[in-house]
């Protein structure tokens, strides 16, 4: 059993593209016409491969549909007269894994809708019910990785630069993953709810800080980009649960390179 993943762009026009058998699957297609919306659908699938051709499904199987059967019903939300700010995005979630389902054989175990570069939602055939929100975000802090119970010579053995008495700075990047219920009107907690109460729990205690000095959390804890994933996480979770939302992960980016997911083999 496989899992296979296409990322299908396009852009939803105001006045749709012209009909073209040639699609820029790279980019965008449609592609954009004057001031549109670029939009990333990642469709995943679940199969055994053919034992000829190795193939479980024919990538051009997921853009076909998704062009055919999911565009055509995007494409009336964002028409003239339509104000797609009142879209209750879970019954949209909804209809779009529905539309997938059919044409693509009901392989289709969950599709994410990237928004923005930053904020996606994703939805799972094994859980119509919610919606899987994700938001990143960013903040400036320094730090300090020292260990007391270690000599100086250990402790810059280990962690090398990061050792520096005078600490370092990051531009840490978070994404947090709200599973969000589906109102009986088909909507889900707004993006704003979510930024919030991170602004609240995270931005105010962490951003332009030096977390060893200045965060209580990191008084006795290295402040590694594992320790920091997991106290966003606990900091985050009463607050979430509060509001009738379960956090599913935390995930933090030291850099480009390097990120951290707490807890663990939670989302796929």
């Amino acid at each position: 059993m496989v899992e296979l993943t296409r990322c299908v762009r396009f852009c939803l026009n105001r006045i749709p593209a012209p009909e073209s058998g040639k699609f820029n699957t790279f980019s965008a297609w449609p592609a954009m016409s004057g001031l549109g919306r670029y939009y990333e659908l990642l469709v995943t699938c679940r199969g055994e491969p053919d034992p000829q051709t190795g193939y479980f499904l024919n990538i051009k199987a997921i853009d076909t549909a998704v062009r055919q059967h999911v565009l055509p019903y995007l494409q009336t939300i964002v028409a003239p007269g339509e104000d797609p700010s009142q879209v209750p995005m879970g019954k949209l979630m909804q209809r779009i894994i529905t539309l997938l389902q059919q044409p693509l054989n009901a392989s289709v175990i969950r599709v994410r809708l990237a928004l923005t570069p930053f904020y996606q939602l994703q939805i799972r055939s094994c859980d119509m019910d919610h919606v899987i929100l994700r938001q990143q975000y960013e903040f400036a802090a320094a730090h300090r990785l020292h260990v007391p119970e270690l000599s100086d010579e250990e402790n810059r053995k280990i962690f090398g630069k990061c050792n520096n008495p005078s600490g370092h700075g990051h531009n840490y990047q978070v994404e947090v993953a709200v599973k969000c219920p589906i109102d009986n009107n088909g909507h889900i907690a707004t993006v704003n709810k979510i930024d919030q109460l991170v602004d609240n729990e995270i931005m105010e205690r962490l951003d332009h800080k030096h977390l060893n000095e200045d965060v209580d959390a990191f008084a006795n804890l290295n402040p590694s980009v594992e320790n920091i994933a997991k106290v966003i996480y606990d900091w985050l979770v009463v607050a979430m649960d509060k509001e009738n939302l379960k956090l599913e992960v935390v995930s933090v980016w030291e850099t480009g390179k390097t990120r951290c997911t707490y807890p663990a083999g939670v989302l796929s």
